[in-house]
């Protein structure tokens, strides 16, 4: 498959019409109609449907939209990159992984941090769970992730240095006009009559233990299939949440926070390859930490060593 009729195929989608996509293009719209129907014979399966207004992608047009954004976004990093070379200006980017939530607002506060002491530095962000990131970085994609020793936890691998960077308290998230906005902290039984959100089996699996300590249990009615989803779920009045404390800082409208007393905590930590470390690896470290002491409910109540740093039990969702 040509990577031109790729872009073709995303452009179509971002648009939502094929006229659009071919003046955007400079192509005529039959050609932009041939590469469609070309790129569904070699899948095997439409890709984009029409309605009144234009046309939208198959639920599997969905799935190979989102893969070809990502090869289209690296087949353009990797052409900066040779012309790079040939112009003589070549730097390494600063690849960085974060899971969501450490993502929404923290990483990319240090990020800023960094730019504004180092100047101008290439860089990219890239969200994913723990495990995911932690593979990411081992296969080289990566030249530091920030994750957390929530379950399935942080795998123990020799080939990864770690820096634990403090313990995020989870909250509850309410929707702003909610009875207990602006109260607490409150014991979990506080809120046992309230219909919860989750978004994935570890949370649900926090949730219940914290609740379960207390004597009570949670009404996990509703499942939202991210932590996007289930902030929006939050945000129309649907149901509360569980949530990593420092998403406080960058919640959506509609939503605010409730802490809770004796909340579950996680660890977290910046993660980088023992060989090869990129040049701005240990400058961005400077930078999370700082980045994390200014956010609150998280604390610090020692830093553990490369000898001490897989005592923290696992206890929370890896968001």
């Amino acid at each position: 498959m040509e990577l031109t009729v790729w872009r073709t195929f995303v452009t179509v989608c971002r648009l939502g019409s094929l006229s659009a996509a071919a003046a955007e293009l400079n192509h005529t719209q039959s050609a932009v109609s041939r590469q469609i129907a070309g790129l569904e014979r070699q899948l095997g399966v439409p890709l984009v449907e029409r309605h009144a207004r234009g046309v939208r992608p198959t639920p599997a047009g969905e799935v190979f939209r989102h893969h070809a954004v990502a090869t289209l976004n690296e087949a353009d990093r990797a052409v900066r990159a040779v012309r790079d070379v040939r112009d003589g200006t070549f730097t390494r980017p600063l690849t960085v992984g974060a899971t969501p939530s450490l993502a929404a607002g923290i990483v990319p506060e240090a990020i800023r941090g960094l730019l504004e002491r180092a100047g101008s530095i290439r860089w990219n962000l890239l969200p994913g769970l723990t495990a995911q990131l932690h593979n990411r970085l081992i296969a080289g994609d990566l030249d530091i992730a920030v994750v957390t020793d929530a379950p399935p936890g942080l795998p123990h691998d020799p080939r990864v240095k770690r820096r634990f960077l403090g313990l995020d308290d989870m909250v509850v998230a309410l929707p702003v006009g909610h009875p207990q906005a602006g109260r607490g902290p409150v014991h979990i039984q506080t809120l046992a009559d309230q219909i919860w959100v989750e978004d994935n089996d570890g949370s649900a699996a926090l949730l219940r233990q914290h609740a379960a300590r207390a004597g009570v249990s949670a009404r996990i009615d509703l499942t939202a299939a991210d932590l996007v989803g289930k902030l929006a779920l939050v945000a129309t009045g649907h149901a509360i949440a569980l949530i990593p404390g420092v998403l406080t800082g960058a919640l959506r409208t509609g939503v605010t926070t409730l802490p809770l007393v004796d909340p579950p905590t996680r660890g977290i930590y910046a993660i980088t390859p023992r060989r090869d470390p990129h040049p701005s690896a240990a400058p961005l470290l400077a930078q999370l930490a700082t980045a994390f002491a200014s956010v609150r409910p998280i604390h610090t109540p020692h830093q553990p060593t490369e000898k001490d740093d897989h005592a923290a039990a696992p206890r929370a969702v890896s968001n």
